[in-house]
């Protein structure tokens, strides 16, 4: 049985040299995306030989295994989670499974596993460069909305700092309240990542913008580098009811990565989870590239 364990913080120390060896391009494999959410997805932490190995659902009984990351011979890694999962009475699932790791286990276990599609779960990659330009016909009502947002001049961005980090979970409780988080178990759990996320932010080495409208914060947006040419977008917050800040924020921001970061040319923006107003949100802005996440199931 292997060593499953809470993640801390002080893992970060073993396992970014490892997902850095891996540089994938699935939001899976970031430590902040691991920690900021493992309470609501009960995930924990092992290590095997060079690998790192990531279970979810321990508490309720909903197994998923994730593929190993790291370097070296993945074979005994993979041989050690599914006798984990025998020794734990379940199911070997594999969730999350790029077409790379398809392949691998395919090659080294020939009609052993069975693939499930879960279009809910690809990640939308976009251009950086085109995140910031904005530029082509089918963008152009972007353009006006961020034109609109520019109106009266009363508008500033800064990057997401200490100092203005306990704004920004002002607005994210008002945002709450507004859109019903009390009653939608999803949007609590988010609320809570959106917490764990604030309270590391420094530690974790996260990075963020904000956006104000007449001095009030009324969007943000978090995230980290991926993978060597990727950033990922966890969090993406804005009030609904100030036309273009969803555009903004993620222009400004797209800016910010640019600057910071010259060697990023894709932005990761995660997944919709089958919700259509996100789908239709997230492809508006043309993905360059989908990160095929499905599930893989060992046969019986």
């Amino acid at each position: 049985m292997l060593d499953f364990k809470k993640i801390e913080l002080a893992d970060r120390e073993w396992v970014e040299p490892l997902l850095k060896a891996a540089d994938l391009d699935s939001c899976t494999y970031s430590f902040g995306n691991m920690y900021i959410w493992q309470d609501v997805y009960y995930t924990r932490l092992a290590r095997v030989n060079d690998y790192g190995v990531v279970k979810t659902g321990i508490e309720n009984d909903r197994i998923y295994y994730f593929f190993p990351f790291g370097h070296g011979d993945i074979k005994p890694v993979l041989e050690a989670m599914m006798e984990d999962a025998k020794e734990n009475g379940s199911n070997f699932v594999l969730a999350g499974i790029l077409p790379q790791q398809q392949a691998v286990l395919e090659a080294l276990w020939p009609d052993r596993f069975r693939f499930v599609e879960v279009r809910d779960d690809w990640d939308y990659i976009y251009s950086l460069d085109k995140l910031i330009t904005l530029s082509g016909k089918k963008l152009h009502g972007k353009r006006n909305h961020i034109a609109r947002f520019k109106d009266g001049d009363d508008w500033s961005y800064e990057e997401m700092t200490m100092e203005n980090i306990d704004e920004c979970w002002g607005m994210n409780i008002n945002w709450c309240q507004v859109n019903g988080c009390g009653s939608d178990p999803s949007l609590a759990k988010e609320a809570c990542a959106v917490r764990n996320a604030f309270v590391n932010f420094s530690v974790l080495g996260l990075e963020g913008g904000v956006l104000r409208k007449g001095g009030r914060v009324v969007a943000f947006t978090v995230g980290e580098p991926l993978n060597s040419n990727t950033f990922v977008t966890h969090i993406e917050k804005a009030f609904g009811d100030v036309q273009g800040a969803y555009p903004m924020i993620n222009q400004q921001f797209a800016m910010q990565i640019k600057a910071k970061h010259p060697e990023m040319m894709f932005v990761n923006r995660e997944e919709d989870t089958g919700d259509e107003g996100l789908r239709r949100a997230k492809l508006s802005y043309g993905p360059e590239k989908m990160a095929e996440r499905n599930i893989a199931r060992l046969k019986a």
